[in-house]
């Protein structure tokens, strides 16, 4: 995925500048300094910080749940140190920097408001965004570290303490993006965004640090993230719907009258999840259209707009595959006529019964919710977990049914030699695994290097301030001016505020219209099986690592249990040590790992390891998510069983390859 915030040419677009971005990070802080300055020396005004797991999570690279994920989906920031090499020779107080963080993002935010400082900035003068939004990541990415509650206390603090002291900065980004990438309807999409709003705006008003003629500057710093599918018309709609909702809510609810406050301000990120390994070429146009499907309509048009790489359903992409998404959105910008014009569907009776229809469905999705007691009880609760769930599940039966064609995938699926893959094993990028090693290195060595004292005062009064109704962010950034590392931050508040497991959504999910033919074939096959053995068939659904992304391993748990395994599944981030427990504790026939972070070489032969020196060797572990076909190779010489990738979407096909090979290890024809 990349960005790049160039504004376009202010004749085309006077009065909203169009920022175009590169979401980039990776390896370390230097690499990923390097990146950056060369995506500006090509005219990027902007910048997007992708942070690796351990980071987002609230761990150091030398923690047991860190081990295969240093510098994999982002860069790693474990400290000041970090955070000063991350930015050096970029002046921040002239950049705009939009940072993909939520659970550490009052901590990430203090690393850099103590680097522009160093470097001589006015922590007024800065200007970027934290996306700062935990309530979808108990939905969908799973990068949460503490409850609910606590959670929305730190985003209060940080849009309470923001407003006063960096008022150009948005304090958070509600992101509804991977709410739609786990299953949710255009209505929920909407809805569950809103319901997100509406709980940090009743919080931030009823903590009472913003007083009421400020409310409007809240409401005006406050943005978001979507996301856009290859529905056209139904994207385009979504967000006109959007921009109408957010104007209702924001004036009845809140009073706010300055409709400049009320404009709804939000960027977009094309549907990565969307795109498809098979025939990944036809990736492009997908991107294209939905690039069209946030840029046409001028009054709901985005403000900012990034690209994923045609091949990132393969891999990490190469700086040339991020090129041309960065060249895509700068002909539409600078050589077409599309940004000259009013809003060309104003009026269309099509467009305005969509909008409705979409509206209709949001508000009674919202009222729902809010009776619940709103976003945080409903998390709690499980409900919207569950609903989402069972939306992919059934956008899943539909692309198997052939209801919903997916070109390439299970329509016209016949195909040439692609010349974009000619490279082989190079066709993406990699990361050397020295780079985790190097990062260990570097945080023992910079704990040696402190003032050890200085960092246990500064982390006692966090934990004395986490303890009353104190705003956090001046404790946190004394934190961050001490050396205090991310891991030991995240700590200081899990031994105040506890951990959380969110709920999986899986028990509470449905499926409907699933019970053709094949599955019942297969459920005979389960059955038959299990009766062979003398006991139900049980598999174990496992995530290991900091890998969030669990709607893959979710629709898994949910597909098995409808053939009718017995599904044991807890959830995100366990340790290959934890799921081997689990594993000869219940007894399972088979397990089951998902992983798209790239860790796979690291975490999946821990566990087959961990299950043989458990004298649970016969266990057959399977193996899910983003795997190149030479890591594919790797993994089944480490005794994995079968690999499946994007393009083995038909999950009754996997179930009956599953009964295969419990069968296979028991000697059953």
């Amino acid at each position: 995925m990349w960005e790049v915030a160039v504004p376009y040419p202010a004749d085309r677009e006077r009065d909203r500048p169009w920022v175009m971005r590169t979401y980039a990070g990776h390896s370390s802080a230097a690499a990923s300094n390097a990146l950056y300055r060369r995506n500006l020396a090509k005219g990027q005004t902007g910048l997007s910080v992708a942070f690796d797991l351990p980071t987002q999570t609230g761990y150091d690279p030398d923690d047991e749940l860190a081990k295969g994920e240093v510098g994999k989906v982002g860069v790693p920031i474990s400290h000041l140190g970090d955070m000063r090499q991350l930015f050096d020779q970029i002046p921040l107080g002239g950049a705009n920097t939009s940072m993909t963080i939520n659970a550490t993002a009052m901590w990430l935010l203090a690393l850099y408001v103590t680097v522009a400082e160093e470097q001589g900035a006015d922590p007024s003068a800065l200007a970027g965004t934290t996306q700062n939004d935990i309530i979808k990541e108990y939905l969908s990415r799973g990068t949460y570290v503490f409850p609910p509650g606590p959670s929305l206390r730190l985003i209060t603090d940080m849009v309470a303490w923001t407003v006063s002291n960096v008022p150009k900065w948005n304090p958070i980004n509600i992101c509804s993006y991977h709410l739609q990438e786990v299953g949710a309807t255009p209505a929920q999409e909407v809805a569950y965004a809103m319901c997100t709003a509406i709980a940090v705006l009743d919080s931030v008003r009823d903590s009472g640090q913003v007083p009421q003629e400020k409310f409007g500057d809240v409401v005006a710093r406050i943005s978001f993230f979507v996301n856009a599918g290859v529905r056209f018309i139904e994207e385009m709609c979504k967000m006109r719907a959007f921009a109408q909702l957010w104007d209702e809510i924001t004036r009845e609810r809140y009073g706010v009258e300055n409709p400049k406050h009320r404009r709804f301000r939000y960027g977009v990120q094309v549907n990565s999840l969307g795109l498809t390994e098979a025939q990944p070429e036809n990736n492009v146009q997908r991107i294209v259209l939905e690039m069209l499907a946030v840029s046409l309509s001028r009054n709901a048009r985005a403000r900012a707009i990034q690209l994923p790489a045609w091949n990132e359903a393969l891999g990490l992409p190469r700086p040339w595959d991020q090129q041309w998404a960065l060249r895509m959105q700068q002909v539409l910008a600078y050589e077409t006529d599309l940004l000259e014009y009013e809003d060309i569907f104003d009026g269309s009776p099509v467009i305005e019964a969509k909008v409705n229809e979409i509206l209709a469905g949001a508000r009674e999705e919202i009222d729902r919710v809010q009776a619940m007691g709103g976003a945080v009880a409903a998390v709690e609760s499980g409900y919207m977990k569950s609903q989402l769930v069972s939306s992919l599940a059934d956008r899943r039966r539909r692309v198997e049914s052939g209801e919903e064609v997916v070109v390439g995938v299970n329509k016209f699926d016949t195909t040439e030699p692609s010349p974009l893959q000619a490279e082989g094993a190079n066709a993406i990028e990699t990361i050397d695994p020295i780079v985790e090693m190097h990062a260990v290195e570097a945080i023992q060595q910079w704990r040696a290097n402190r003032d050890n004292s200085a960092v246990e005062a500064a982390l006692d009064a966090l934990r004395e301030a986490a303890k009353t109704d104190q705003n956090l962010v001046e404790v946190t950034l004394a934190c961050a001016r001490a050396g205090v590392t991310t891991g030991e931050w995240s700590q200081a508040l899990r031994e105040t505020f506890g951990e959380y497991r969110a709920p999986t959504g899986v028990s509470g999910a449905s499926a409907s219209g699933e019970a053709g033919s094949e599955i019942a074939r297969v459920r005979d096959r389960v059955r038959s099986t299990g009766d062979d053995l003398g006991e139900r068939l049980r598999m174990l659904v496992g995530k290991p690592g900091l890998d969030g992304h669990s709607n893959g391993a979710e629709q898994v748990a949910v597909r098995a249990r409808d053939v009718g395994f017995e599904v044991v599944y807890q959830g995100i981030r366990l340790t290959p040590s934890q799921i081997v427990a689990a594993a000869v504790q219940e007894d399972v026939h088979v397990v089951g790992l998902s992983i798209l972070s790239g860790s796979h070489l690291e975490v999946v032969p821990a566990v087959v390891d961990g299950l043989r020196a458990a004298g649970a060797g016969d266990i057959p572990v399977i193996v899910g998510g983003i795997i190149p076909p030479d890591d594919a190779a790797k993994l089944r010489e480490r005794g994995v069983a079968r690999v499946f990738t994007p393009k083995d979407y038909e999950l009754t096909e996997i179930m009956d390859e599953i009964v295969t090979v419990i069968r296979e290890v028991h000697g059953l024809s």
